[in-house]
């Protein structure tokens, strides 16, 4: 009980405000091994409980704690298809370090950073992993569509039971969100790399460039595949619905992150989609998303990088790091303020952002405070860059295609208990049904699908 919580060693904020390197840069195995032996073992697993994939964890901390690493790993990625990502991104402090029974009286165990450290070291000693006995071929296909968390996870899960499993991605490349939306310094890609390798080692089939609702039709996939996994995401940009919206220099937060996470916009001189460099950029939003893009405007050297935001920093979604690490960084916090506008000049070009302060009042459906605006607060505030971070929604490509498909008001795909969707033999999970949510949602949507879509093939 003395010994005290870990602390991961960061780069210094003035030298990782202007490149792409990863901010967090891990344990050392005396560090990780000292964290583990905090573990309590507690026999009612209140930590499991708050993990959406169900991670063991007080089973595999234990594996380390005793310096078997081997043993370690195959328990992690007996539960996690991908815990090296989920050892990067994933909100513990939220979910399974919530419910640590230590951080009552004191600081939670640091489960996330371990699962890193057990990932990592996996990665880098692939020569010392047990090796798990290949499951019998069922005879069973399933196709997943997107190649995002969701997707990959329910693939792997699938690839398992002993199916064969064909990801169907949109875009040139896999991870889906994982690599379009998160920047390098949170997640590096050569991390996705070597995720999707060992599913791909599991007999995993990915097929990129493949668009469904345009490439390829639901009804074509149930006709070769006997059962399907829609995890396409929700890529569409919820607009502000304000003036200026399509001045240039505005962006959505998706097509800004892709352009610079993908496709290297603003990194490499010759990028075939150049991204727009301001000295003041204005980011709306209060998630994670929105401290991506701020931090990334940092990076692209914009000299004040402003995050605007209609409540306090108490009510904001992002993850209490990625608030630390901003401000670190330099980024600055408009905090209280909304958008009414967004003001051009005569050729068209963004120069400012039209706001108006705000005030909370009582709590609304989410449980946060309202905002309500200030009478006579109006300001403006300049900008050269706004970038919209405010969410997305289901994009209607896919479920436009399939008119038997169930959606509700706001274009997601309805499914039943099991993630079964009105159409037998298709099941759906992530974005595509939840709307916006975070990368281990995703993923626990993938593996509960997939232990549904286990059952459905035994049926049929």
């Amino acid at each position: 009980m003395a010994i005290e919580r870990v602390r991961m060693a960061e780069l210094p904020a003035d030298e990782r405000s202007r490149n792409f390197e990863e901010v967090n840069l891990g344990l050392s195995a005396d560090q990780a091994l000292d964290e583990a032996r905090r573990c309590l073992q507690c026999k009612n697993r209140a930590c499991v409980a708050g993990c959406p994939v169900g991670v063991s964890i007080p089973e595999f901390i234990d594996a380390l704690a005793n310096d078997d690493l081997p043993r370690s790993v195959q328990i992690l990625r007996g539960d996690n298809a991908l815990p090296a990502v989920c050892g990067r991104v994933c909100p513990q402090e939220t979910q399974c370090e919530a419910l640590c029974v230590r951080g009552i009286k004191g600081e939670a165990v640091a489960i996330g950073f371990l699962e890193r450290y057990v990932a990592d070291w996996a990665m880098h000693h692939p020569d010392r992993l047990l090796r798990d006995q290949a499951p019998a071929a069922t005879g069973k296909s399933v196709a997943v569509v997107g190649c995002g968390p969701a997707g990959l996870t329910a693939a792997g899960e699938l690839a398992r039971q002993g199916h064969a499993v064909t990801i169907f991605e949109a875009l040139h490349d896999t991870g889906g969100v994982l690599r379009y939306g998160i920047p390098e310094f949170r997640l590096p890609k050569e991390i996705i790399d070597q995720e999707v390798a060992i599913l791909s080692d599991l007999g995993v089939t990915i097929e990129c460039n493949v668009i469904i609702g345009k490439t390829l039709t639901i009804k074509e996939l149930q006709n070769e595949f006997d059962a399907v996994f829609i995890a396409n995401g929700a890529g569409l940009p919820t607009m502000l619905g304000i003036a200026g919206e399509n001045l240039k220099g505005v962006y959505a937060a998706n097509e800004f992150l892709t352009r610079v996470n993908l496709m290297e916009a603003g990194r490499r001189e010759d990028s075939s989609t150049p991204i727009i460099k301001r000295r003041e950029v204005a980011v709306i939003g209060g998630g994670n998303t929105a401290m991506d893009c701020v931090r990334t405007a940092r990076r692209l050297g914009a000299e004040r990088a402003m995050i605007v935001y209609r409540r306090s920093e108490t009510e904001m979604p992002a993850r209490v790091e990625e608030i630390k690490h901003a401000k670190e960084e330099g980024v600055e916090f408009v905090m209280l303020t909304a958008p009414t506008a967004i003001l051009g000049t005569e050729d068209g070009w963004v120069s400012a952002l039209r706001c108006q302060k705000m005030e909370l009042g009582p709590p609304d459906d989410s449980g946060r405070r309202r905002p309500q605006p200030l009478a006579g607060s109006d300001f403006d505030l300049p900008a050269g860059v706004v970038i919209n971070a405010v969410g997305t929604s289901a994009n209607p490509l896919l479920t436009g295609s399939a008119p038997d498909l169930d959606l509700n008001k706001w274009g997601n795909i309805v499914i039943n208990e099991q993630g079964e969707t009105s159409i037998p033999g298709v099941f759906a999970g992530g974005d595509i049904v939840r709307g916006g949510a975070t990368v281990i949602l995703a993923m626990g949507d993938g593996k509960r699908a997939a232990a549904a879509i286990g059952d459905y093939l035994k049926r049929k």
